[in-house]
């Protein structure tokens, strides 16, 4: 376990089509209340212990997590935490012009925002939300300027729906030092619809790109790493390549994942978490805190995507909106 994911809301301001489709997440939607979340004091000390247990990289998520009120103060806390050696953060980037310069100053080191598109109609297709491409452009700017970089930028791609602009995606930030990631679609949760013939594989990915901008792949920066990563050979940068339907790493995996009321997931696919949030509220002591998420660590079996069949697909999971992707 070396990485942990920290979902503060399951609340988002964009419906997009593969992750909150509004169908499924309309007014009606049953989202956490307030009182159900972690507060920032419990999830730090949750943190803590984690990084006692092995963990050196946090990102927090969510839904959207600037959506959170007062994100920074959890920043803060968490970049506080002396073992950890990265504090990461992703989201859609267009409440980041208001945030980002408070963000970098409470210590968070860099983001990642979802740029699904660089085609307007495009973008609102798959966000299903009244958003401009630029509103994003302009989050990733202020998130560059205020010292979080490089940006990465992530990409879902779906065959039919925006797979035809994701070469003027890559070459729009080739030559920039931001890092744009291509998403094989996945079939996170139950309600996206998800086909397997929607997907578009990391190598076709990889030669559309290439035969405009030749690519040479590089090794990763270190083990359970998971985006493949290429380079433009002419030194213009790199892109990644996330490939959990085509590719699976679930042998590599480190990434242990927090909801936000308190539930500990060991896999993006699972069906169900761990409840530390009773633990706390029972007033369990770090070390029984420890104990609980140590057993549920080494106990784990996940291996969903490499186990990936029509039957399995149909079963139940958590959707990515409430864990993080």
């Amino acid at each position: 376990m070396r990485d942990l994911r920290v979902s503060v809301t399951d609340r988002c301001n964009f419906r997009c089509t593969y992750c909150m489709p509004r169908d499924a997440f309309g007014p009606d939607h049953p989202f956490l209340s307030r009182h159900e979340l972690l507060t920032y004091e419990q999830t730090a000390r949750l943190v803590a212990i984690f990084a006692g247990l092995g963990v050196r990289k946090v990102r927090v998520t969510g839904g959207e997590p600037l959506l959170r009120r007062d994100l920074h103060r959890l920043v803060g806390m968490l970049a506080a935490i002396k073992p950890i050696e990265d504090l990461a953060l992703t989201t859609n980037g267009v409440l980041l012009p208001e945030q980002a310069e408070r963000l970098a100053e409470a210590g968070l080191n860099r983001v990642t925002v979802s740029l699904d598109s660089l085609d307007d109609n495009v973008l609102r297709r798959m966000v299903d939300v009244e958003v401009h491409v630029a509103d994003v452009l302009a989050g990733i700017d202020a998130a560059s300027d205020a010292g979080l970089g490089p940006v990465k930028i992530n990409a879902v791609v779906r065959r039919g729906v925006n797979d035809h602009t994701i070469v003027d995606l890559v070459r729009h930030f080739r030559g920039t030092g931001h890092i744009v990631r291509l998403i094989e679609y996945m079939d996170v949760g139950t309600t996206n619809g998800w086909r397997l013939d929607e997907v578009v594989p990391a190598r076709e990915m990889i030669e559309r790109i290439g035969a405009e901008m030749p690519l040479e792949p590089i090794d990763p920066n270190y083990r359970g790493e998971v985006a493949r990563r290429w380079r433009h050979r002419d030194g213009g940068g790199e892109i990644g390549i996330i490939t959990s339907v085509t590719q699976p790493f679930c042998s590599a995996c480190t990434r242990a994942r927090l909801s936000p009321e308190g539930r500990l997931f060991t896999c993006l696919f699972a069906s169900s978490g761990h409840d530390l949030r009773s633990l706390l509220n029972d007033g369990a002591d770090d070390e029984r805190l420890a104990r609980s998420i140590r057993e549920a660590w080494s106990a784990r079996e996940d291996r969903y995507s490499e186990v990936r069949t029509q039957l399995t697909a149909r079963g139940r999971r958590i959707e990515m909106s409430y864990i993080g992707g």
